[in-house]
């Protein structure tokens, strides 16, 4: 008979719900942004703001001056306090009548929002280096606030949650990397706290981020029909999951259950293919706790020297176990490879027994990547763990967008995630987003709707044309042996085009992503170029480089066409042992590009090829991946693709 402890299927299910937190009469409560350790921003006038009971008087004490206000009929109300130069730490202390509420280790100093999708959600743990980059982290004037992920069909003035937190080795790890660089580059530069707002979403379009108003001419979805249809899908799958598994109970127990000890009887627990996520093995749209066991034979001379598991990437958390004792875990780890060693004292000649329990927070989830990541190494070579292991359900969500695409579900990330944030003045916003619009029919499209995304946000922000930032797509995917159209170039030529508004800049990385991976390491050139273009832009280095080439205007010149380019720097370079130009292609009034032979001349760059006779435009870098791309500025600073046509692609 098997042990009712390892026969209990036990899955929690969340349906559709929108999280948006209720305000209670009579509580004096503060908007959740202002928390311990906030940073406020400098020069300007500061609105604090909240709820409480009707009609009752508000006392707002800070920098040693009291200030008084009294909330509206719904209970809603905020002062706006003077502007501040930097400082801090500061207290803040707001009352009424028979309650308080105080915030400490407040500073001042520049506040930046930083939003997109999942490279700039992406964390500093996740990135090149991250064991020393967190080691040295001692930076108390950096803080971070996370906006959780949440959607809601009309601007709420409550944002769904969030923490501020202080720059720390314990901390600094969940810190979006893109925003750390930044900031730490940028404190070398500028001795004023430093504030990063992540309120990111991966996977996310342009669309979801931007007001109803800035979305004119688009069509609106209609969000409860999309709702509804969530809510009885996600019935559906909870009827699918409880004929695979049983009544559902309430909670992950399967620690408590023994899950992760050899006497647990598995024997029906159900079978999947590791590596490979559970989303493609009949569990699409499951989030949560799932956990897995196989067994592996050791020798007793195995046992006694230990042993190395390696257990592939896992999306996004892992506990692991070896005969019941946890031998590692990663949290929110999710593109990092498990390697765990495993001591003699929990290792037996014979059977042993490994359980990983994963959690997955949204999207793709379970044990991913190469065959050869999962494996056993002994001291008599490696074995391959690849292949069916038991599984069973702990705990099961239906995520918001199980029914629709939340992150691609036009204005609903914006309700929540900027809108209540508009009443906090901020120094300036750094944008990391475009991989989920470069389709066919978005990637042209986008120059538009991103343009008025950050018109509209501006608009909204009532802090005038604050610097705008944002990150060029990297090179991504294998690269063509041929000149081919590219949705990924027409996408960075859209974001290129937004230039054309004030006080916006772009850092270009078309050298440091990976063919394999759409999410680039290496965090910290993307921080530091961003941070060029604040120190330009928001802090007023006249004479700072900050951009790399960008073109200008070509004229022809026989059978080669001359170009020329702003933001030259010191002068045009070629990265190359011997000193030659890659990546461009030139073509004739038939459209066909062909690869083209490119040389520096003064400032100006002369393209030609002996099969075009003459010449009618050159396009430079234009691909998905254009990892031969090599023209510099001396400062080090990548050009930016281009073309010089304007032809269909």
């Amino acid at each position: 008979m098997l042990p009712l402890k390892c026969l209990a299927k036990l899955v929690t299910l969340s349906l559709l719900t929108l999280g948006i937190p209720s305000i209670t009469s009579g509580q004096l409560r503060l908007a959740k942004v202002f928390q311990d350790h906030m940073v406020l921003q400098r020069n300007q006038p500061i609105t604090v703001w909240g709820s409480s009971a009707k009609r009752k008087r508000i006392s707002i004490t800070f920098n040693g001056r009291t200030y008084t206000t009294r909330p509206d009929k719904q209970g809603n109300w905020s002062y706006t306090l003077p502007a501040m130069k930097a400082s801090g730490p500061h207290l803040m202390r707001i009352s009424s009548r028979k309650e308080a509420v105080m915030v400490s280790d407040i500073l001042i100093g520049d506040l930046w929002v930083c939003s997109g999708q999942s490279n700039m959600e992406w964390t500093v743990s996740n990135s090149n280096e991250a064991e020393i980059e967190i080691g040295r982290a001692n930076d108390d004037r950096i803080r971070h606030f996370k906006v959780p992920h949440s959607w809601a069909s009309t601007p709420q003035d409550t944002l769904a949650g969030g923490d501020w937190t202080v720059v720390s080795k314990e901390t600094v790890g969940n810190f979006t990397a893109v925003g750390y660089y930044f900031a730490r580059e940028l404190r070398k530069h500028v001795d004023v706290p430093i504030g990063l707002i992540n309120t990111s979403w991966g996977g996310s379009r342009v669309e979801p981020w931007m007001h109803p108003q800035a979305l004119s001419g688009y069509a609106l979805p209609n969000l409860d029909s999309l709702q509804q249809a969530a809510k009885e899908r996600n019935e559906l799958k909870l009827q699918e999951l409880e004929r695979k598994h049983g009544k559902l109970a309430e909670k992950d127990q399967g620690v408590e259950m023994g899950w992760h000890q050899p006497d647990c009887n598995d024997s029906q627990w159900v079978k999947l293919e590791l590596p490979g996520l559970w989303e493609e093995q009949g569990y699409e749209g499951v989030d949560g706790i799932l956990w897995f066991r196989q067994t592996i034979e050791l020798s007793e001379e195995e046992a006694a020297a230990g042993i190395e598991l390696g257990l592939g990437k896992i999306d996004d958390s892992d506990w692991s176990y070896v005969n019941g004792h946890e031998v590692g875990s990663n949290v929110g780890a999710y593109a990092k490879l498990r390697v765990y060693k495993v001591q003699p004292e929990h290792l037996r000649a014979g059977a042993n027994l490994i359980a990983i329990r994963v959690e997955d927070t949204g999207g793709g989830g379970g044990i991913y990547g190469d065959e050869a990541s999962m494996y056993v190494k002994t001291v008599n070579g490696t074995r391959s763990l690849a292949g069916p292991w038991a599984m069973n359900i702990g705990e099961a969500t239906f995520n918001a967008g199980a029914g629709f695409q939340v992150n691609h579900t036009p204005t609903i990330l914006y309700n929540i995630m900027i809108h209540p944030l508009l009443k906090l003045p901020i120094k300036g916003a750094l944008w990391y987003q475009g991989e989920s619009n470069a389709n066919q029919s978005g990637a042209y499209v986008y120059r538009e709707q991103f343009a008025d995304m950050i018109k509209d946000w501006r608009k909204r922000w009532k802090v005038g044309e604050f610097p705008f930032l944002f990150v060029q797509l990297a090179n991504f995917m294998q690269p063509s042996p041929e000149p081919v159209p590219s949705n990924w170039a027409m996408l960075r030529e859209s974001q290129s085009a937004t230039l054309d508004l004030p006080n916006t800049a772009q850092a270009v990385i078309i050298d440091i992503g990976e063919a394999n991976d759409i999410h680039p390491r290496n965090k910290q050139d993307v921080g530091l170029r961003l941070s060029l273009a604040a120190r330009r832009l928001a802090y007023g280095e006249e004479d700072i480089v900050y951009s790399g080439p960008m073109f200008k205007e070509m004229k022809r010149d026989g059978q080669s066409i001359i170009l020329s380019f702003e933001h030259v720097g010191s002068g045009l370079v070629a990265k190359d042992k011997y000193g030659y130009l890659k990546g461009f292609t030139i073509a004739g009034a038939d459209q066909k590009f062909v690869w083209a032979k490119a040389q520096i001349r003064g400032s100006t760059i002369v393209v030609w090829s002996d099969k075009i006779s003459d010449p009618k435009a050159v396009r430079y870098a234009w691909a998905n991946n254009p990892d031969d791309a090599n023209l510099y500025n001396e400062e080090g600073l990548p050009a930016s693709p281009f073309r010089t046509d304007n032809w269909p692609e």
